[in-house]
């Protein structure tokens, strides 16, 4: 005799089927009037946590400042994107600028689209958003192009569909990422351009694309001049005329990420200092005695 599948008891079931808790949902409620999936809505900030997958390491603070400026001023014109994570809490998708700067203006409540999304939907669509409106460096368009690749398994020719790009233009970015970490941290600060980037890739030794890279910024050599130091030393070894550059060492991608991560969780400038040995040291500012419970409090969650 076949046994009756038993029903979920009614608290439960309630629960499960609601509406103002199925992150699926896409009705307005009556009882908890719930912002909803697939509409804009207006929704508390202090229910979104941050996107883990954005692809952005860096925010200027004072660019931050003006746009809480103009949002007290004009409001938020564009709503942000976020996923609904369960009942009165959401994730967000794209938009940090303005979550960040809406927070600054101290504002309670911003607009939202909420879509339903699962982990990788959500990556593909804050690296793709992030690509095509963010002013990200080259380093950090190479890094998402890179992911999603790796990460959505995209060919090459799919990722320069998804992101609306020529694919050559794809590959040359990705090409980046096959430049020594001390340029990349060069790019990635401004001290060089992506001309010059480019010109360096052209150079087989390593050992001469750094010493280019260092003339490069002690001489202030233009694209031009260095793609043509660059094409005369493309197979022999260029000997550098300046002192090396002082450039703090830099982190691989995946501990920029978790400094980056860490310091969205604190809400604080996270800071990780180490030598080539690997030793080093991790820095956490706070203000007061109370931020400092507040980030024990964080840290032992």
């Amino acid at each position: 005799m076949t046994k009756k599948k038993r029903s979920l008891g009614r608290g439960l079931a309630s629960i499960l089927g609601s509406s103002t808790t199925d992150i699926t949902t896409t009705k307005t409620t009556t009882e908890g009037k719930a912002p909803v999936a697939g509409a804009t809505n207006e929704v508390f900030i202090s229910q979104i946590e941050t996107n883990p997958f954005q692809p952005r390491t860096e925010f200027s603070q004072e660019k931050l400042n003006e746009l809480a400026v103009s949002i007290e001023q004009l409001g938020i014109i564009q709503p942000i994107t976020v996923r609904k994570m369960g009942f009165d809490k959401y994730q967000l998708i794209s938009g940090e600028r303005r979550f960040r700067a809406s927070q600054i203006a101290g504002l309670d409540k911003i607009p939202a689209f909420i879509r339903i999304a699962n982990d990788q939907e959500m990556l593909e669509m804050a690296l793709v958003e992030n690509i095509q409106r963010e002013n990200l460096n080259p380093i950090e368009v190479a890094l998402s192009y890179q992911r999603l690749i790796d990460e959505i398994k995209l060919t090459q020719e799919q990722c320069s569909e998804r992101v609306g790009k020529n694919r050559s233009t794809v590959t040359n970015f990705l090409r980046l990422l096959k430049l020594p970490e001390i340029i990349q941290k060069g790019l990635r600060d401004g001290l060089i351009s992506n001309g010059h980037a480019k010109a360096l890739l052209s150079v087989s030794n390593t050992d001469s694309q750094l010493s280019l890279f260092h003339d490069t910024i002690a001489s202030g050599f233009s694209v031009r001049e260095l793609e043509q130091l660059a094409k005369d030393f493309s197979s022999k070894t260029y000997k550098r005329t300046s002192k090396a550059i002082s450039i703090p060492n830099p982190l691989p991608f995946s501990q920029q990420k978790m400094v980056h991560d860490l310091s969205r969780n604190l809400e604080k400038e996270v800071e990780l200092k180490r030598n080539k040995k690997g030793k080093g040291k991790l820095i956490i500012p706070f203000s007061n005695d109370e931020d400092l419970e507040r980030i024990f409090d964080l840290i032992n969650k």
